[in-house]
Formats: structure tokens, C-alpha cells, sequence
């Protein structure tokens, strides 16, 4: 019997998500440190961006296994914390120079997630029906949840009296990385098991389904069991918050095995080393030419921020074009918050061994961009749905960001 159609490019597929990584890492190792002539440099963005399409590809898989929103949540940890390693290895062997560092690449990160991220799977999902749905309960918390972490580790720092520039004493940065780090695990018990029903999908066309509860005196109603081919219908109290109907391509494949899983998520933290690496490999490369376009140095912290979050990109926009806005926002909004959640704690304890001064405070025009975020979203948030205009919002603060940068 011939295979079925398609099942040959899956197959090649499936070999690629896999030979990529290995080759990526390889290359890594090879290139490090090391001077590259213009043939070994497209050879390295050529794997930079089949791992990026890799590291999406093992995320769907773990994230199958393990379901949302642990999927979500195990892709945004996993790019971050190998991108706070790469500050961390950039502060120690950079010098002065490096003394904003984590302040921009974490600001950039907030905003390129919050803003660009959210934007964009906004604008994809609305592209196929006029108004998408999501849940404001959770989605709310996540971004509550990003504002505090944001003003406390990155806007403070500019307007406290115990030192002369935009930084903490050393009492006040141990309290920012315990709040940061205390905030970030509290939110991902709520995610994961508190509340995970905030988290998951809705139905289209309704923004909060929740189960009306039932008198425990009174009995379950009986429902008639629907035959095929009938239109049955599920009332608001027989719909279980746990079990909220998605209309998805793939909602009813089979779940990959425990070794298919294991293995995707070695190959996922594989490519995430490759695309930070290959990032630093190529930051060289974008630091003359940002140089030579006589722009801002710290545009270099933005195009390296920019391809650390492809992978989440990606997954995000995929994601919107399946109508499963609430994942995309997950990744944007949890992205932001571990990127800020786990980098002030570990830059904090890199503090004790580094020279030099640590600015952590934001400018003015950052601060506004960072306050006009934080209301798009509230504004975006609150009524749980919507339309083609407030992906569009979000895209043009972006977009603000992203100039600014370029032109202060």
C-alpha cells in the first residue's frame, strides 16, 4: 500500500527538526571565538534559522504531550534561561561596556513580547474572523504580574536616593531579585495548578465559560448521549471549566510517547543553545554594520533580542492562525515575565563577582513606552475579546520601540 500523501515530507521534516540541532551545536562549538570569513558567516545564519524552525517544531511536540498551558510555559523558561546565561557570559568577559546590558536586553524583551508578540498574533487570528476571544481572567494576571515585575526591578532603580546613577544599592537589588523571583513562582503555580483553567483556550464566541456551581443536594443532569451525526448541543452548566472546546487542527492527533517526548525536549534545549549562540556568533557581524549605519549601540542588544524570541514568534503566530489566541498570549506574556523574573535574580547574584556598576534603570522614553504598554494591555485585556484594531495598537508601539531605538 502507498503511504499516505504527505507523509513522505513529514517524515523529511521530522529528520531535519532533528539533524538541525546537532549540526547547529556542532557548528557552535567549531566557530566560537573565532574570526569568519563572509561563506562561513551565511552558512551560520542558515542554521540559525533552521534551528529557530526547529526549536518551534520540538516545543509543539513537548507542549502536545504535556498540554497547555505547560507547553507554553516550558518553551518561554527554556529561552530564557539560556538567555540569561549569555548576559551573564557577555557582563563577566565584556568589561564597563556591558554595565547596561541586562537592563536593555530585558527591556527589549518586554516590549518585543508585550507589544510586538502580542500584536502580531493578534492581528493574525482576527485576519480569519473579525473578533477573537480570549480569557481575561488569566491573561489579566499575566500582564498585572509583568507591570509590577517591570516597575520594580526596571523603572525604580532610576528614582531611588541610595546611589547617584539609575541603580540599586546593594539591599535594594537583593529585594528586587527576591520579589522578582518569589512573583514569577507564584504566578507559575497559579498557571500550572491553581487556576490553570484561566489559561487554557476558550470557545469562540465566548470569553469565560465557566461551570455554574451545582448545589451538592442536587443531582448531576442526565444528558441524552448524542449518536453521530447529530447536532447536540452542550448547555453553560453541563460545560466543565476544564474542558473548553478548541477548534483545532490537530486537537485530535495522538500524543507522542514518552522517549518521542524526552527526546524533543533534549532537541528543544539543543536548538535554544544553538539560536543564543549563533546570536553571539553573529553579534560581531551586527555590531559593525550597526556601527557603520552610524545607529545607537544598544540597537545591537535589540536585533540579538529579536532572534532569541523567534522561536516564541513563531510558535505564537501558529498558534493565532489555529484561533488559540490565550496560547500566544501565554508565550508573549510569560516570556516577558521570566525574562524579567529570572534574569534580575541570577544578574543579582552575578553582581557579587562583577566590576562595575549595574544600571538597571530605565531612561524617560523608555519609561513612557513602558507605561503606554502597560495600558494598551489593561485596555486590550479587560473585555476578553478582540478585534483586527488592537493587534494594530500593539504593532505601532512596537514599532515606536524599535525606532526610538534606532533614533533616541
Amino acid at each position: 500500500m502507498a503511504p499516505p500523501a504527505g507523509s513522505a515530507s513529514r517524515t523529511s521534516v521530522n529528520r531535519l527538526a532533528f539533524a538541525i540541532p546537532l549540526l547547529s551545536v556542532a557548528t557552535l562549538v567549531a566557530v566560537w571565538g573565532r574570526s569568519l570569513p563572509t561563506p562561513v558567516e551565511a552558512v551560520v545564519v542558515l542554521l540559525l534559522a533552521g534551528s529557530v524552525l526547529a526549536a518551534v517544531h520540538h516545543a509543539e511536540v513537548v507542549a502536545h504531550r504535556v498540554g497547555e498551558p505547560f507547553g507554553s510555559l516550558i518553551l518561554a523558561v527554556a529561552v530564557t534561561v539560556i538567555e540569561v546565561g549569555l548576559i551573564i557570559t557577555l557582563m563577566v568577559s565584556g568589561g564597563p561596556g556591558t554595565a547596561s546590558l541586562a537592563r536593555d536586553t530585558v527591556f527589549a524583551a518586554v516590549m518585543i513580547t508585550c507589544n510586538g508578540i502580542v500584536g502580531l498574533s493578534l492581528l493574525v487570528a482576527t485576519t480569519r474572523r473579525r473578533v477573537t476571544s480570549f480569557n481575561a481572567e488569566g491573561t489579566g494576571a499575566a500582564l498585572a504580574t509583568v507591570v509590577t515585575l517591570a516597575a520594580l526591578s526596571l523603572v525604580l532603580p532610576t528614582f531611588t536616593l541610595g546611589t547617584s546613577g539609575p541603580e540599586f544599592t546593594g539591599a535594594q537589588l537583593a529585594f528586587a531579585a527576591v520579589a522578582s523571583l518569589v512573583l514569577y513562582a507564584l504566578f507559575v503555580v497559579v498557571q500550572s495548578v491553581r487556576h490553570r483553567d484561566y489559561f487554557l483556550p476558550v470557545e469562540d464566541g465566548s470569553t469565560q465559560r465557566r461551570a455554574k456551581p451545582r448545589p451538592r443536594s442536587e443531582p448531576a443532569p442526565k444528558r441524552k448521549p448524542a449518536r453521530v451525526g447529530d447536532n447536540a448541543t452542550v448547555d453553560d452548566d453541563a460545560t466543565s471549566s476544564d474542558d473548553v472546546a478548541v477548534d483545532d487542527g490537530d486537537a485530535h492527533a495522538a500524543a507522542p510517547s514518552t522517549s518521542t517526548t524526552l527526546i524533543s525536549l533534549g532537541m528543544l534545549v539543543a536548538a535554544l543553545v544553538a539560536v543564543v549562540g549563533l546570536a553571539k556568533v553573529e553579534s560581531k557581524t551586527i555590531e559593525d554594520v550597526v556601527t557603520d549605519a552610524g545607529l545607537p549601540h544598544a540597537v545591537v542588544g535589540v536585533v540579538i533580542a529579536l532572534l532569541i524570541l523567534l522561536p516564541e514568534t513563531i510558535a505564537a503566530v501558529r498558534h493565532a492562525r489555529r484561533q488559540r489566541v490565550q496560547i500566544s498570549l501565554n508565550l508573549a506574556l510569560g516570556s516577558a515575565m521570566a525574562s524579567i523574573g529570572l534574569t534580575i535574580p541570577a544578574i543579582a547574584i552575578a553582581s557579587l563577582w562583577l566590576d562595575g556598576p549595574l544600571l538597571l534603570g530605565l531612561g524617560s522614553t523608555q519609561i513612557v513606552l513602558l507605561a503606554l504598554t502597560a495600558g494598551v494591555g489593561i485596555l486590550t485585556v479587560m473585555p476578553g475579546r478582540a478585534t483586527v484594531l488592537q493587534g494594530a495598537v500593539h504593532l505601532s508601539v512596537c514599532a515606536a520601540f524599535l525606532f526610538l531605538a534606532a533614533n533616541p
